[in-house]
């Protein structure tokens, strides 16, 4: 009886051990996508704002008159090509560029842009074919955010930046008093300013729980809606080759990410701003502390930015 018990036992565990390497794996799997923002856009398409790229699939076969024939692979793989591109374009369209504003508002409204946009969709990269038993393709395209793409929407977002930037009204001069009043005078406490010696190399803002959403040209803003960080404040090299800023799920990925390089600031957002929650307040005292250092505004030109997501 006991020979038999241990026999039971050894089964048990030997199926532990056979199965434990897949359920590690996937448990890994699953880990390392939990840090990507992955969005997705309509049915066939998403959009991957930690990677920075645009992915859609299209499903083609051949017509029914050719299955079987020599001709119906090359003929489904045209016709998923050619899907794959409407989908990669509707995708794109819905990509959010502003708190206020999507891809295909730019699209709707300019020839110029919807020309080039079009044009980079049909240079998207093929990533992936697979051929199904029915004779029927699926194909994923890829494109990026960066590049190409922010190239042509980066100076349309800064022209509607510029149109809606309130005028700077210079308050009426208080009247001269006959007889001055002696007034008693405060002194307001200064303002906050980075640690002695430290210089930072980046910015995180820690955006988890007050609904953000990611875009193509967010915004950082304090507590009054005077502007901390946009596309006014970038070199538009740098936001062109790497997008304003990059996004994770998870702080300590976000903190350590090459963007943000050594040693970056985490700075709180308290809400958002706009339809798109893509503007992100900060508290005064965070956005005094990281405009104090001319490092730090150094950095900002640079694009070293990093927001955290739910």
């Amino acid at each position: 009886m006991k020979t038999k018990h241990n026999v039971i036992i050894s089964l048990i565990v030997g199926m532990v051990f056979l199965f434990a390497p897949a359920g590690f794996c996937q448990d890994q799997v699953t880990a390392a996508q939990w840090t990507q923002l992955v969005e997705q856009v309509g049915v066939n398409g998403n959009v991957n704002w930690t990677t920075g790229v645009i992915e859609a699939v299209g499903i083609g076969a051949p017509p029914e008159k050719y299955y079987g024939k020599p001709q119906a692979r090359p003929m489904a793989l045209r016709a998923a090509q050619l899907d794959a591109y409407r989908n990669l374009l509707e995708v794109v369209k819905g990509v959010r560029v502003t708190s206020v504003s999507y891809m295909g508002d730019f699209v709707t409204k300019s020839d110029e842009v919807r020309t080039e946009v079009s044009g980079l969709v049909r240079g998207a990269q093929i990533v992936k074919k697979e051929y199904l038993s029915d004779g029927t393709v699926e194909m994923t395209m890829r494109m990026s955010l960066s590049g190409a793409l922010m190239q042509v929407i980066l100076p349309r977002v800064i022209e509607v930046e510029k149109a809606e930037k309130p005028a700077v009204v210079t308050p009426p001069e208080p009247p001269v008093q006959a007889t001055p009043q002696k007034e008693e005078v405060t002194t307001a406490p200064p303002a906050p300013k980075a640690p002695a010696g430290v210089v930072y190399t980046g910015l995180v803002i820690d955006a988890r729980g007050i609904q953000a959403r990611p875009a193509m040209s967010p915004k950082i803003v304090d507590e009054n809606g005077q502007e901390v960080y946009g596309s006014m404040q970038v070199d538009r090299e740098f936001a062109v080759q790497q997008g304003m800023s990059g996004y994770a799920r998870d702080l300590t990925a976000a903190q350590s990410n090459p963007r943000v390089t050594n040693d970056p600031v985490t700075v709180k957002g308290l809400r958002t701003v706009g339809t798109g929650r893509s503007s992100i307040i900060i508290s005064n005292a965070d956005a005094q502390m990281i405009k104090s250092a001319a490092e730090n505004l150094s950095f900002l030109k640079k694009c070293r930015v990093m927001v955290v997501l739910d």
